[in-house]
């Protein structure tokens, strides 16, 4: 189905089109959430109006985001029960304090705390030093990573193996779309899927290197050469939107020749790679 979009929909088809989208029949998920199955009809086509508790569950068991769901909520006619604030916010002190401990505890090497739309909200020490070169309007705040990467005035050029990390990308970006049903994330994939393909990129990724454990990001840095694999974490508790929609991406060497080169480009770094 390619995402399910929210907006001007009534609550019942919202509600049926993510159902539809998690691959569950009615029946299935009126055992999961302990209602009927005539009553789930009933709210699908508008026969009933469902509670704020109703839509809360539903939303839960159908892992629909915390957006989504105060738009189902707008939907059914209730208020939304999700606050959207600033990360700088007072209520959010502690938990942006957390990740940028993760983030400095990270250096060397390079992590960034992303958006839903792949935007940089916040990146450690390490990250300047891979984006040398690349065009002043691509590093403009909201600086988008989707488009930092696969553009040809990007990192594109100096990444060694643009066609695989590209299909990787598009990919994910795929999963978000199909997860969230955001038309922000589809204007996005229609703008960097116009950008020029690599050459040697086929229809289908290409296959995994034999010597590959991971799939690494194989970027030329000066006259070095980095490969690195990530790690992406989220809030696995939040009850805000904006802490929803957050991953942290940390990237790790993928050998000790670029463990080396990390440390090196770090600023302040001695010639042995540690901080002066």
């Amino acid at each position: 189905m390619g995402g399910v979009p929210v907006r001007g929909r009534a609550v019942g088809e919202l509600l049926r089109r993510w159902r539809q989208e998690r691959r569950l029949s009615q029946l299935e998920l009126s055992a999961r959430c302990d209602v009927s199955t005539r009553h789930l009809s009933c709210i699908e086509t508008g026969r009933a109006r469902p509670s704020s508790e109703m839509v809360l569950r539903l939303g839960e068991h159908l892992q629909i985001p915390l957006r989504e769901r105060n738009e189902a909520l707008l939907a059914a006619g209730h208020a939304p029960v999700y606050p959207e604030r600033a990360l700088e916010a007072a209520a959010l002190a502690h938990v942006a304090a957390a990740l940028r401990l993760v983030l400095d505890r990270h250096e060397p090497y390079p992590a960034v705390v992303l958006n839903r739309w792949w935007e940089v909200v916040d990146a450690n020490a390490a990250v300047p030093a891979l984006l040398d070169g690349v065009a002043p309007d691509l590093l403009e705040p909201p600086l988008n990573v989707l488009r930092l990467t696969l553009h040809s005035r990007g990192l594109a050029p100096r990444l060694l193996n643009l066609p695989r990390w590209r299909a990787h990308l598009l990919l994910q970006l795929d999963r978000r779309i199909a997860a969230t049903g955001d038309d922000r994330l589809r204007s996005l994939r229609s703008e960097v899927r116009a950008y020029p393909a690599p050459a040697g990129e086929g229809p289908e990724p290409s296959e995994p290197s034999e010597h590959d454990t991971v799939l690494p990001m194989v970027l030329r840095v000066g006259e070095s050469t980095v490969s690195m694999f990530s790690i992406a974490a989220a809030l696995s508790t939040a009850g805000d939107v904006t802490l929803d929609e957050l991953t942290v991406e940390s990237f790790y060497p993928s050998d000790d020749a670029s463990a080396g080169v990390l440390a090196r480009l770090l600023p302040g770094a001695t010639a042995a790679g540690t901080r002066r």
